[in-house]
């Protein structure tokens, strides 16, 4: 149920529900309310997983599933750090200009495609129902939030944001093999690295080194 409520309340506050509120209270005011209802659904989430308390697996995974997971999530992270990096999908910003740079060479929605990979990996490696709602619940909101961005983006910015889609990919890789830039590949190395690290159980490439 909360898992409904997290994706449903994050496409009615950003698509039919936007405009009205913004008119209604200013954008600052909304996006006050869009960050609370968004941070309290998914705590309210969390604390719901969390009380299921543990499950039997519907798959285990094995040392092949667990390689692929933490090469997926070592992608995911340098996505998410190099998605910080001339954005033209965030708020504010002035929109694409050139050629695609960076991980914007991968997709061009490096930070949707982090969160989207870190749920498929989190898929791959828990295999149980809880974990299929939650994760499968963010990797939704990240997908189709990604499709929506697209259509909102070009309905705001015309032509500029149709040569931007022409010249980048949805799905990561699709238009060729690109280096990520130095700035996501470091700084993305370090994150995966971090947060492996500091993950409940052993996980990423310290599954192996410890």
């Amino acid at each position: 149920m909360f898992a409904a409520l997290f994706v449903g309340t994050h496409f009615l506050l950003s698509h039919p529900l936007r405009a009205p509120l913004v008119r209604a209270v200013g954008e600052r005011p909304f996006q006050g309310i869009y960050s609370a209802v968004a941070g309290l659904t998914f705590i309210a989430m969390i604390y719901s997983y969390g009380k299921i308390g543990r499950e039997p697996p519907i798959w285990i995974a094995g040392d092949g599933l667990w390689l692929v997971a933490s090469l997926l999530m070592w992608l995911g992270s340098i996505l998410f750090v190099g998605s910080f990096v001339r954005n033209p999908a965030f708020p504010g910003a002035p929109g694409p200009k050139g050629a695609p740079t960076g991980v914007f060479r991968i997709t061009r929605h490096p930070m949707m495609w982090g969160f989207a990979t870190w749920a498929i990996v989190h898929l791959i490696v828990v295999g149980t129902v809880k974990a299929v709602f939650l994760d499968g619940a963010i990797l939704l909101l990240a997908l189709v939030g990604a499709a929506a961005q697209d259509s909102k983006k070009q309905g705001l910015m015309g032509e500029r944001w149709h040569e931007w889609r022409a010249q980048t990919a949805f799905v990561p890789f699709t238009k060729g093999i690109a280096h990520p830039g130095a700035l996501a590949l470091i700084g993305g190395t370090i994150l995966f690295f971090a947060a492996t690290w500091l993950h409940p159980v052993p996980a990423g490439f310290w599954r192996w080194i410890g």
